[in-house]
């Protein structure tokens, strides 16, 4: 949550102040205190959740989806629960990628007009922004664009529930959101400690017809969380135990319900995976693979997901230098062994490039132009600058050089050496001895 204040620290300060802000940052990063949800896992938590909220004497509550799962008729457990306990509930399906700021307008609307005083989010990661930012816009009486930032709202958010239907944002325990403008095509933040879910169920019948393309990528964001907040300068005993339990289950079973996607020991391995990426993440932050994903996604509306897991194994290369010992334990975990911890980090990214080809993610991202890099690989580096903990920082040169890594008919052999050829130019922002897991 300090990362927002970076920003305007690194403005009255200037750019050679960054690796000693950064550093100073951490330690106030512990010491901020983020709820956890109370979470209920395993088939029909759903429909448990619906009787525990009922239970709280809600006056009316807002349902917020999509339309696809509305038209699929996932939420019939959790609203059956409701129904059965007397509790008056309204649906706003209306919600699409990204979480546009018109459509959270229109929840908000109907949340007012039907004097709903509670918010529960069923879908994935936008559906989950778009209910968080309504519930804290209604108690702020706020717009949503005056929210974006850190700590916009005076008043803590209505009720936060959350059902999610995907494994990979982790929203359901992370204290943002985030929301775009579709006529100005820029995505923003909504940071607030008080957005963390009172409850979530991670209910992996939910999941059980997740397309197998959709399973893939949102499965590769909780491993893009986990490896970062691993990797990253903010880290505690308690995130990287998160990360490497996170990423040990995401080796083991993404594979395993790309598959079959009916496996829900599987399903359910994920969902929790996904959760402990969020939780390691929400509070050890980020890093370049988000910079860089965040400007593809606002530019030509990628999935997320899918841009960070083309993304992650080109940045952990660039990176390798500066966290090599971090990325060997990660490798260590998922039962890779090489000669010392750099040939034990080069086989981690490695895997992750086999993992990668294996769940059938593109090597290229096919929307990227090269007209575009220059002011992507831009925002890119200030947004890394400016927020995320990174190991390595990148330069504008170095960004080019990831962004060109990936673009259509990039050359495969070459975009290991062609990346990593440009870390020893870039300013390394730490450098930590190996972590005992």
């Amino acid at each position: 949550m300090i990362s927002g204040l970076i920003g305007d620290m690194v403005r009255a300060a200037g750019q050679a102040s960054l690796p000693l802000i950064k550093r100073a940052a951490g330690p106030v990063t512990r010491l901020i205190p983020i709820p956890q949800p109370l979470l209920l896992v395993g088939p029909g938590s759903a429909a448990r959740l619906g009787h525990a909220v009922a239970d709280f004497g809600h006056k009316r509550l807002l349902l917020v989806t999509d339309g696809v799962i509305s038209r699929m008729g996932l939420m019939a457990p959790l609203t059956d629960a409701l129904r059965s306990a007397g509790t008056p509930f309204v649906v706003f399906d209306a919600v699409t990628p990204d979480a546009p700021i018109p459509l959270i307008e229109q929840g908000l609307e109907l949340y007012r007009s039907e004097g709903c005083d509670a918010v529960i989010a069923f879908g994935g990661g936008s559906v989950m922004d778009a209910a968080k930012v309504i519930a804290l816009a209604a108690a702020n009486n706020k717009h949503p664009h005056e929210l974006a930032g850190y700590f916009r709202g005076l008043h803590g958010p209505a009720p936060i529930y959350a059902v999610p239907t995907t494994a990979g944002t982790g929203s359901e325990v992370t204290v943002a959101a985030i929301i775009s403008d579709p006529v100005k095509g820029r995505k923003y933040m909504v940071a607030d400690t008080r957005i963390v879910p009172d409850m979530a169920a991670l209910d992996p019948t939910l999941m059980l017809g997740l397309p197998a393309a959709v399973t893939a990528a949102t499965g590769m964001d909780a491993l893009t969380h986990a490896v970062e907040a691993f990797i990253g300068g903010w880290s505690t005993p308690y995130t990287d135990r998160m990360a490497l339990a996170a990423t040990g289950m995401i080796w083991q079973h993404l594979p395993r319900v790309v598959r079959d996607g009916s496996d829900l020991l599987s399903r359910e391995k994920m969902a929790l995976a996904s959760t402990f990426a969020g939780l390691a993440f929400t509070r050890a932050n980020v890093g370049n693979v988000h910079a860089i994903a965040h400007q593809i996604g606002g530019r030509y509306h990628t999935p997320h997901g899918l841009a960070n897991a083309i993304l992650l194994p080109p940045v952990l290369r660039f990176s390798l230098p500066a966290c090599a010992p971090q990325l060997a334990q990660l490798a260590e975990r998922v039962g890779l062994r090489g000669n010392g911890d750099k040939a034990t980090a080069a086989k981690f990214i490695d895997a992750i490039q086999a993992l990668n080809d294996s769940i059938a993610i593109p090597r290229t991202l096919d929307a990227l132009r090269e007209q575009d890099i220059e002011e992507l690989a831009r925002a890119a580096c200030w947004e890394a600058d400016t927020n995320y903990p990174v190991p390595m920082r990148m330069s504008q040169a170095d960004a080019e050089g990831l962004l060109r890594a990936v673009l259509p008919g990039a050359p495969k052999p070459a975009a290991r050496k062609k990346v990593a050829r440009k870390a020893p130019v870039a300013r390394r922002i730490r450098q930590r001895a190996p972590r005992k897991s």
